[in-house]
């Protein structure tokens, strides 16, 4: 964005402002990246209380109609026809090269399919679902609805005095439910690693929601730089990093969102674009792939920085990096040559000039702990 005008704002833009919140502009927003207490005891409030999230700037839809699921299915190489109702699975949009165009959520309302993609990719998504499904289903874009996540060990407790039901939900379901007298779309679900909730409500409900949530004890707000540092140590990609148009599932380490009955033995193979690419990567294996790394000392390796084996050759590149707070210092992910992604192999990354030796290992770096009852 050329100019802090053409920025958008969430409806909680005024408490943000507020709540002392310093400001950024992220995927076209106006958006907070930190408030006073700072960014690592945000991400340690969250893993050990409950953090709020303002995520409204993702893009939220509805598919309705008979053929919604199958439609949506096509897009996708994920089983979303048997997907029972109140239950929510992730979900790739590709292309035809195999390459992600987008990672999305996608819940079963029972009448409707609730869809959430991510903000910067929401124009370009909505027109694809448009350009591929107008004549198969109903596509609305609900822009009139703000998202609001809670995070942590304490979110259920806090969604229990507001909303009792949702004490019997668990990881991935979604339900309906009257939050403050509004209309919400609630999901056991997160960005975080940890148990929590993402709420879906309409926009001039959403700041007495977040004030009251934020009214509990044990629940404080949080920016999008404990977000980033939360999503990190567990393992979570981030679309525009970690995966993009010219990444596939298979190098991306995603084989486990690539559903059973959708691939060549499944009761419904293939059918999305680059099915025959990933079915081929599937069977043959691929060149590189998406690992976590450990890095020696205390010297944050970032995004771009080169990867190279003890002899000085280029091997691959870090995606996604920083310091990661509960483990007590840094982490990363990246890509590497298949020969080079074996647990326990020690690479150098090169950052101001200088070699960082880092250890190969397996994702998440921090215990992911959603409830699964």
């Amino acid at each position: 964005m050329s100019t802090q005008e053409a920025l958008a704002r969430t409806p909680l833009y005024p408490l943000h402002l507020e709540l002392g919140a310093r400001i950024v502009p992220f995927a076209g927003y106006e958006m907070p990246v930190q408030y006073p207490s700072g960014i690592i005891k945000e991400h340690l409030h969250t893993r050990n209380q409950a953090g709020l999230f303002d995520v409204s700037h993702m893009g939220q839809a509805r598919l309705s109609g008979p053929d919604a699921a199958a439609a949506l299915e096509s897009l996708v190489p994920v089983d979303l026809v048997d997907l029972p109702a109140g239950s929510q699975r992730y979900a790739l949009f590709t292309n035809e090269q195999g390459g992600i165009l987008d990672d999305l959520m996608v819940a079963n309302s029972g009448d409707s399919l609730f869809v959430v993609v991510n903000a910067a990719c929401k124009q370009q998504d909505i027109a694809h679902l448009r350009a591929h499904l107008a004549d198969r289903c109903r596509i609305e874009e609900l822009a009139d609805r703000a998202l609001l996540a809670l995070q942590g060990p304490a979110a259920a407790a806090v969604m229990a005095r507001l909303a009792p039901e949702t004490a019997g939900m668990v990881f991935m379901t979604h339900a309906r439910i009257t939050l403050i007298g509004a209309p919400c779309f609630i999901s056991r679900s997160g960005y975080t690693g940890e148990d929590g909730f993402e709420i879906s409500v309409p926009s001039e409900k959403a700041e007495e929601l977040a004030r009251r949530l934020l009214a509990q004890p044990e629940v404080a707000p949080i920016g999008l730089g404990a977000r980033d540092s939360l999503r990190l140590e567990a393992g979570l990609c981030l679309y525009g990093h970690d995966i993009d148009a010219a990444t596939t599932p298979v190098e991306a380490s995603l084989g486990w969102a690539l559903s059973k009955a959708r691939r060549r033995d499944g009761v419904r193979p293939g059918g999305y674009p680059g099915a025959e690419v990933i079915f081929q990567q599937l069977a043959g294996g691929v060149a590189r792939k998406r690992v976590g790394l450990l890095p020696a000392g205390k010297l944050p390796v970032r995004d771009g920085a080169e990867l190279v084996e003890a002899g000085g050759r280029a091997v691959g590149h870090v995606t996604s990096g920083g310091y990661g707070p509960t483990l007590g210092g840094p982490v990363a992910m990246g890509y590497v040559e298949t020969g080079s992604s074996a647990p326990g192999a020690v690479l150098n990354a090169i950052v101001r000039g200088k070699p960082v030796p880092v250890e190969v290992v397996k994702t998440p770096f921090v215990a992911q702990r959603y409830y699964r009852g």
